[in-house]
């Protein structure tokens, strides 16, 4: 009794450790499922959103540990269906061979998830990148729409007060087929790119929105300027017409070479005012068409115009007045001249005994400039142009050398 109470024993004992060995290899081979499939999920995520070659490595690697996930998974549906635990007349030796082969099973199943888990790791960093561009999806898609709203609001304003706008809402008119790419989602066209339209169409429909709350704005500018340039052009062309007496006088007074350079202002100036006016009333057309593009090109050259009329009819008056000023009385113009190379010398000698030669002679230079262009106003018709435009120049050369010694002193030369 005592001999088979003890192989009955031996046998429960050999049923008990078999049965564990099931149960650890059902646990393991459930945490292999659990861990398999968050793995899916990672993989999934990268592919959706990385096509780079390290993207498709991953997808390389999930497969093949697919393989032996598989493999190790048939192993312990096999040990699990070749013995019946349950069965009465379980022999000890099946018990045990059950056990070892479910502990193997086991084994393959632990160890295969080890890979897993390790893989899952290395991917962290893809994972992480995947995420947070899905993240951007469903915003940058929402603020797409949003920003679509708002120029079709934007542009409703502009036409309820009367202006047209009809190169905007061909603008927005040509989102139409990018909306709908939009609205077919990542699933068919990839997150990169769906969240590249997205912001595409978010930054143009911006644009627009903006390009038409200005609109009403620039409309209101260019009728001032419209208003502000005719009446700038009705005054030069009344200027214009005073170039001609103001020449008269000069040829009168003064040597050719005095003004023989502004002989052919009175007719560029008329020129310039008949385009100008022109120009003008290509401007109001735009404008009445609403061409605004082009009305504001056309008055930006109707204000070029006037800029060179106000030069060319201001050079004659100008010239007239300081000819009349330095044939009066020349001195003011000697003495502007001379203070101007007394003022460079002051400083060439401030705390020298002499001054350098790279400053000393341009002002030793000027020094007879002057002096040569003070004698040339001797005789019946001086050039008075000439002394004026070579005192102008001897300043210039004064005011360079006072540029260049404050420039080497403040470098230490």
């Amino acid at each position: 009794m005592t001999t088979a109470r003890s192989w009955w024993r031996r046998g429960d004992d050999s049923r008990a450790q078999a049965q564990a060995a099931k149960d650890a290899a059902a646990q393991a081979f459930y945490e292999l499922d659990t861990a398999q499939r968050d793995l899916e999920i990672a993989v999934e995520t990268i592919s959706a959103v990385d096509d780079t070659p390290e993207g498709r490595r991953a997808l390389a690697g999930f497969r093949a540990l697919g393989e032996k996930i598989d493999k190790a998974s048939a192993a312990y549906i096999s040990a699990v269906d070749a013995h019946d635990l349950d069965w009465d007349g379980l022999e000890h030796t099946a018990a045990v061979q059950a056990r070892a082969e479910l502990t193997r099973a086991k084994d393959e199943l632990v160890g295969v998830r080890g890979e897993l888990e390790r893989y899952q790791a290395g991917l962290a960093p893809l994972l992480g990148k995947a995420e947070t561009q899905l993240a951007r999806l469903a915003p940058a898609r929402e603020q797409a729409k949003q920003s679509l709203l708002a120029a079709s609001q934007a542009l409703d304003a502009v036409r309820a007060a009367g202006l047209k706008a009809d190169d905007l809402a061909a603008r927005l008119a040509a989102l139409g087929p990018e909306l709908t790419r939009l609205n077919e989602g990542a699933s068919q066209h990839g997150v990169q790119e769906t969240v590249r339209r997205a912001d595409t169409m978010r930054r143009t429909a911006e644009a627009i929105r903006a390009e038409a709350e200005r609109l009403p704005r620039q409309a209101e500018e260019i009728d001032r300027r419209l208003v502000s340039l005719r009446t700038r052009v009705e005054a030069l062309g009344t200027r214009a017409q005073g170039v001609a007496p103001v020449l008269s006088e000069l040829r009168r007074r003064f040597s050719a070479a005095c003004w023989q350079d502004l002989q052919n202002v009175p007719q560029q100036a008329e020129q310039a005012v008949r385009d100008a006016q022109e120009t003008l009333a290509e401007g109001r057309r735009a404008r009445t068409e609403q061409r605004w593009a082009e009305a504001a090109s056309a008055l930006s050259r109707v204000r070029t115009l006037m800029d060179d009329v106000d030069g060319a009819v201001g050079a004659a008056g100008n010239r007239l007045r300081q000819l009349n000023e330095v044939s009066k009385d020349p001195s003011g113009e000697v003495e502007r001249t001379r203070f101007a190379i007394r003022d460079a010398q002051r400083l060439a000698m401030q705390g020298r005994a002499t001054a350098e030669p790279k400053y000393a002679r341009p002002l030793d230079d000027a020094v007879a400039r002057l002096d040569r262009a003070a004698a040339g106003l001797q005789g019946r018709h001086p050039d008075y142009w000439a002394f004026l435009t070579e005192t102008a120049a001897v300043r210039e050369t004064a005011n360079r050398v006072v540029a260049v010694i404050r420039e080497d002193r403040a470098a230490g030369r």
